[in-house]
């Protein structure tokens, strides 16, 4: 379903959608899920998927999205500092151009992620996006399960994206 032609959005009229998949991986472990996220988002042939390292990608590949997932290790109770770069360099640029874009998380934890998952939500508000899938949060090593969860995150956004229903 898409809008009508006078939607203020017009990045809601493309015929195909876009999810971006926005990550930062130091041991490989958030790479790992980032792989299981576009795995699963790519199972939904509607949509364009494109996955960025967060110090590559930047305010074009948000313009273009349509949905976008973000994807960081915590680092000392935080974001990692690309996925806060990423977010610093689009903040102000994007304002007033991406109101309601729909947004989840995966993180990669050592403690318990909530402080990675706080700081991103309250970014998050700001620009301003809409949270619509819940978070997942690997705590330690990561295991079959939290990758088929990734894999099930890409594929709900994919298809939430797809049908306009985010």
């Amino acid at each position: 379903m898409t809008r009508q032609v006078d939607d203020p959005n017009p990045r809601l009229n493309a015929a195909v959608r876009h999810l971006l998949i926005v990550y930062h991986s130091q041991t490989g472990h958030t790479r790992a899920m980032a792989r299981a996220v576009t795995c699963g988002a790519r199972r939904v042939a509607e949509v364009e998927t494109r996955l960025k390292m967060a110090l590559r990608a930047g305010l074009d590949d948000l313009l273009w999205a349509h949905g976008v997932l973000l994807g960081t290790p915590e680092n000392f109770g935080y974001m990692s500092g690309a996925m806060k770069n990423f977010l610093d360099r689009t903040y102000y640029p994007a304002q007033g151009k991406i109101g309601g874009l729909p947004y989840a998380v995966f993180i990669s934890a050592g403690n318990d992620g909530g402080g990675a998952l706080a700081s991103i939500e309250r970014i998050a508000r700001g620009y301003p996006l809409k949270p619509v899938c819940d978070p997942i949060i690997a705590r330690g090593e990561l295991t079959a399960e939290v990758l088929r969860q990734c894999e099930e995150l890409g594929e709900t956004m994919a298809s939430g994206v797809a049908w306009g229903i985010f």
